[in-house]
């Protein structure tokens, strides 16, 4: 029996996947496996920004913004849908915030110049980093609006389910202190949303992960900010936000 041949661990990004042969090309040569483990920091304010990340498969990084009171808040998930390092800002200008894994896995990274050059050489794959910047300035405008206007069930129902779908998994590997910090909020505030959760048979948890019971219960309990972000990615990007049931 042959050996059973991998596929490149670029294809299970979605963004990457998305881009024309002869724009895939100019970037091919240079694109590099990098794997990292969880709460691993890719970047830290200050730093700066020369190399990009593309998440892939089930691995998810965030951008997190550390308060003057210890708190450290999630403004931006971003998984197998696209990448982090100088997206927005097309240059190697320093990192704002910090840019950390959640769940850790296989990333492919590419120099910054490279990027920034093949974008010079190609209108379309210019036109799609662009229409991907967009996405992620959108999905930063919604955060902003759910932290402020939303419950402290409704958004995290909203994150275990984000993450649920670009994990294709009901078991989701996170623990209530990690959850906690994502949100911003106090553990015993996270305790009484999950023990509610689970008493009402929405979820359970396991040592270092939750399992999704029903996901539809999730959903109905989740605020709708995921969904406003799915549909712009879906008008200006189609083709990049996971599918829950994608293969």
């Amino acid at each position: 029996m042959a050996d059973k041949i991998e596929q490149p661990v670029w294809l299970e990004n979605n963004l990457i996947r998305l881009l024309r042969t002869r724009d895939f090309e100019l970037i091919l040569p240079h694109l590099k496996p990098f794997h990292a483990k969880d709460n691993a920091p890719l970047y830290t304010p200050g730093q700066n920004v020369e190399t990009v990340y593309f998440p892939c498969g089930a691995t998810l990084g965030s951008f997190v913004i550390d308060m003057e009171d210890g708190r450290a808040i999630e403004t931006t998930l971003v998984g197998r849908e696209g990448a982090v390092g100088g997206i927005v800002s097309q240059g190697r200008l320093p990192a704002y915030s910090r840019i950390m894994v959640q769940f850790g896995g296989d990333f492919v990274t590419l120099p910054l110049s490279v990027l920034e050059s093949a974008k010079l050489k190609s209108r379309t794959l210019d036109a799609l980093f662009a229409r991907y910047a967009d996405c992620v300035v959108a999905q930063i405008f919604q955060a902003t609006a759910c932290n402020a206007a939303h419950t402290i069930e409704q958004r995290a129902c909203k994150w275990i389910n984000a993450a649920v779908e670009r994990t294709y998994s009901q078991e989701v590997p996170l623990t209530q202190d990690r959850l906690s910090a994502v949100l911003g909020v106090g553990r015993s505030y996270i305790s009484r949303v999950i023990k509610t959760l689970k008493s009402d048979k929405v979820l359970k948890v396991k040592r270092g992960k939750i399992i999704i019971e029903d996901r539809q219960a999730l959903a109905n309990r989740a605020c709708k900010c995921n969904d406003s972000v799915k549909d712009h990615f879906k008008l200006v990007l189609s083709g990049v936000y996971p599918a829950y049931n994608e293969a």
